[in-house]
């Protein structure tokens, strides 16, 4: 694991958000906006409307994602759940650390999640 991908483990560990940068599927431009996350060992993310997030179909046409925290970021693959066993343990995740509230107040579509794999 490169030093680059130490410093970004240490602040997932702390964070409570990271920033994404995706590449538009129609633009081509990068696009970054700030999600939530969870971090165990492995790197999940969850598209707060499903499926339906821009953020996901463009991460779908082009898997290369740049993940940012605490002013470390890497290169990451993002793989698509779609499995909604997997989904709805990537979903307890984010009730535990976010609480069942927040993320019955923020996500509205609950049949994806992401794995985002180290480059």
């Amino acid at each position: 694991m490169s030093a680059q991908h130490h410093a970004l483990k240490d602040r997932l560990s702390t964070s409570r958000e990271i920033k994404i940068t995706v590449t538009g599927r129609k633009s081509g431009r990068p696009i970054s906006i700030p999600i939530w996350f969870v971090f165990d060992e492995d790197l999940y993310l969850l598209p707060v409307q499903g499926s339906d997030t821009q953020w996901y179909k463009n991460a779908l046409k082009n898997p290369s994602i740049r993940v940012r925290a605490g002013g470390a970021e890497a290169e990451f693959k993002a793989v698509p759940i779609t499995d909604l066993a997997k989904v709805a343990t990537v979903i307890e995740k984010f009730r535990s650390k976010y609480g069942s509230g927040d993320v019955k107040k923020y996500y509205s579509k609950f049949d994806v999640a992401v794995l985002a794999q180290m480059q």
